[in-house]
């Protein structure tokens, strides 16, 4: 994905600002001069690294060294096929999580603003330490496209048994299966307003977005008789409110379904067919081609950007071979010279966040200090209120600059509560080229080296050189691109 010129220009003038706000304009001014002259980070990537980047949240030290040690067909699989065991520290953090130890229903008991920062620290940790990247990749993935908004009614108290049911479980599941789940979850029926889904008088929200979003996109041959067919099979599905002990689950109302006729995409689903109506459709919607298509542009293009489409007619016939089989559609894609070929993804500020803290192996609690800045950045998670999920375009995050370059100063200088780096784990030793290499997971280029040298001379007059060394990696351009 190349920026224009102007972009460019853009970039470098917002990360001059935000970075003169952390007191070091003369060090910015290399940046804006980094930008202006390259539209894409310089140098060489090798295989190796280019797919430890795009298969996880980005390289800890040792991360590619290991992977070569397997080879990339063995690293593939072995990402493609998690087990339930993590990493301890992972799991003592999540442990203190109430969100996630509570009934959904008990969880009113916590202010909203507590629910959602314990919501944003479990995603960060998970994508933080998380020993099974590729299931973290597709977490967010698939959050973004069942994307639910936290912030509308009570969705925020249901959205932590969402994430671990649905997106959670059947990340490298099946599509029919993850479909399946997402429509039985409290949390998506009550976001999109199914609740009010009643014979006689449908609510078509949920039953347009699931075909316009969920399923087979938008023009792709639906109509609006169809979208009002679906709704009505989705009448009755509901969300428990009566009984204490199944509060917030879900319930089929028998009373509320419209058991007519109905005819969806040219198939006739007959009366008296009661919650299989819903479930129908469901059959219909993932077995489509329409679908195939729509989720397989979508799994190409997150893992291959603008070549995404060099791998969507195959990814298609496997979606349809396999009936979604989502590690099917995934291991030729994963293994294939394209996408070490492809050109590089610009990184969305969660990727980016994260990806700074695995490559400087930095301790974090994933708390409010560290959620202020991706709220700066621009992806507050499980705050975009549309239910389109955040946008993937490079054109949407170029404003995100100034504030990525505020929060590699931060982060470098130790200036985030509850996160840090210990530069001596790292083994630093002021050869900022050498951090460099160590958070790139890969050798400096001519044009890397000339800005680490300009930068270091900077920091030398006065900074921390190790705080200077740290900024410069995740600030520098090529650290912005996967």
């Amino acid at each position: 994905m190349k920026l224009s010129r102007r972009e460019c220009l853009e970039l470098g003038a917002l990360g001059a600002a935000g970075i003169a706000v952390g007191g070091c304009a003369r060090v910015a001014n290399h940046f804006a001069e980094h930008h202006r002259d390259a539209a894409l980070p310089a140098g060489e990537v090798d295989e190796t690294t280019r797919l430890v980047n795009r298969l996880t949240f980005g390289p800890r030290p040792g991360d590619v060294a290991a992977a070569k040690k397997l080879g990339q067909v063995a690293y593939v699989e072995s990402l493609l096929k998690p087990d339930d065991k993590e990493d301890l520290r992972l799991q003592f953090l999540l442990n203190r999580l109430d969100v996630f130890q509570m009934d959904p229903y008990e969880t009113q008991d916590i202010p909203e603003n507590e629910v959602m920062r314990q919501l944003q620290q479990s995603a960060i940790l998970r994508a933080t330490y998380g020993q099974h990247q590729l299931r973290e990749r597709m977490v967010d993935f698939w959050t973004n496209h069942f994307n639910i908004y936290g912030r509308k009614g009570l969705a925020a108290f249901r959205k932590a048994a969402d994430e671990t049911t649905v997106i959670r479980k059947h990340a490298l599941d099946t599509f029919p299966n993850l479909l399946k789940a997402s429509a039985h979850s409290p949390a998506m029926l009550i976001f999109l307003d199914n609740q009010g889904n009643v014979a006689g008088r449908p609510n078509e929200n949920y039953a347009r977005e699931i075909m316009e979003l969920h399923t087979m996109g938008v023009k792709s041959g639906y109509t609006q008789k169809d979208v009002q067919e679906v709704a009505r099979c989705f009448t009755g599905w509901v969300v428990e409110r009566r009984f204490l002990r199944h509060r917030w689950a879900f319930r089929f109302d028998e009373e509320l379904h419209d058991n007519g006729v109905k005819h969806v995409l040219g198939q006739t689903i007959p009366a008296g067919g009661g919650q299989k109506d819903a479930e129908t459709v469901l059959e219909i919607l993932s077995a489509h081609p329409a679908t195939a298509h729509f989720i397989s542009k979508k799994i190409c293009d997150y893992f291959l950007g603008t070549d995404g489409d060099k791998w969507l007619g195959r990814t298609e016939k496997t979606y349809l071979a396999t009936k979604g089989d989502i590690p099917a559609m995934l291991r030729p894609i994963l293994t294939s010279c394209e996408l070490i070929e492809s050109p590089q993804i610009l990184k969305r500020p969660f990727d980016y966040l994260v990806s700074a803290l695995r490559s400087l192996d930095a301790d974090t609690d994933g708390g409010s200090a560290l959620q202020e800045h991706l709220v700066k950045m621009g992806e507050p998670l499980y705050q975009w209120p549309m239910p389109d999920g955040y946008p993937t375009k490079t054109s949407a995050w170029t404003g995100s600059m100034l504030p990525r370059w505020n929060f590699a100063y931060a982060l470098s200088s130790g200036q985030i509560g509850g996160t840090g780096v210990d530069w001596g784990r790292l083994q630093h030793d002021g050869e900022a080229e050498k951090m460099f290499e160590l958070t790139h997971a890969r050798r400096a280029s001519a044009n890397d080296r000339e800005l680490v040298r300009k930068v270091a001379e900077e920091f030398n007059q006065g900074d921390d050189g190790v705080v200077g060394a740290g900024f410069l990696c995740i600030a520098s351009p090529s650290f912005q691109w996967r």
